[in-house]
């Protein structure tokens, strides 16, 4: 009998218009709404390609990594270097908890069982689901909390963007940039610029956690199909950017909600 593996070896070899085609509408899907679509690549990576949720989660891990790669030249480039500069402080604060979040974040998904982790993913997407709509249809006043507070505050929601990132494979803009904004009171044009910079390091920590186990074989194994569903990506996200402001947020936030909420329930069932 054909394993998960098996078939998604077969779908990755002979499916390339496919496979750089859902790379491109989670590239759009992201770009749209300013950010990498991760969250949209991961299920399908599991329900349409076949991988385990653990092969899914490296797979993801290592294309939002390329796609951040690409992006990030951009992305700075956008605000002056000085701009970014002065906010150096809040980089570090939040890589503080985010590094160590990745790195646990990795070891307990390594450590779960299938169906389970196809359960914990299944509620980060609602969470995300949530995040992506009070984030983008309401407007929250920055608390004006002091020094003293704003550091463990940054550690901690630093600490918990890691693990998210980590198990759901992401970059995690979607969680860093509101929270750059909100807790920092940072300009969201510079938060859109600080933000790779946390979730780099963030990234590569979750990498090398990973690397240590035997599921990372899936990326060897499954290079060719990574670097197209990549390369799709990048496309998407350059395409949706340039869609940007195309569709009101009032129709598009509730659109990507529903394909989050849908994708969750698939992800719980298939567990």
């Amino acid at each position: 009998m054909a394993t998960d593996n098996d078939l998604a070896a077969v779908r990755s070899t002979h499916s390339t218009p496919l496979v750089f085609g859902a790379g491109a509408v989670v590239g759009v899907l992201g770009g749209l709404v300013g950010l990498g679509g991760a969250e949209f690549r991961l299920p399908l990576l599991i329900s349409l390609f076949g991988f385990a949720a653990l092969s899914a989660v490296i797979l993801n891990k290592a294309m939002s990594l390329v796609v951040v790669l690409v992006a990030l030249p951009a992305r700075l480039a956008a605000v002056p270097a000085s701009e970014v500069g002065a906010h150096w402080p809040v980089a570090i604060n939040l890589l503080a908890g985010s590094l160590l979040g990745a790195w646990a974040g990795a070891t307990w998904a390594v450590r779960m069982r299938g169906s389970t982790l196809h359960k914990v993913l299944a509620v980060l997407m609602v969470l995300m689901a949530a995040g992506l709509l009070v984030t983008h249809t309401t407007t929250v006043g920055t608390p004006a909390l002091p020094l003293w507070a704003q550091v463990p505050c940054g550690v901690v929601a630093g600490f918990g963007i890691g693990v998210v990132a980590a198990i759901m494979g992401v970059a995690g803009g979607e969680l860093l940039i509101p929270t750059i904004v909100l807790l920092f009171a940072v300009d969201i044009r510079a938060a859109g610029s600080l933000s790779p910079l946390v979730s780099l390091p963030t990234m590569l920590v979750a990498f090398v956690r990973y690397s240590r186990d035997g599921s990372f074989a899936v990326l060897s194994t499954h290079l060719r199909f990574t670097l197209i569903m990549a390369a799709g990506s990048v496309a998407g996200a350059v395409l949706g950017g340039l869609l940007l402001g195309a569709f009101p947020e009032l129709v598009l936030i509730p659109v990507l909600v529903v394909i989050l909420l849908v994708s969750a329930l698939k992800l719980a069932r298939h567990a």
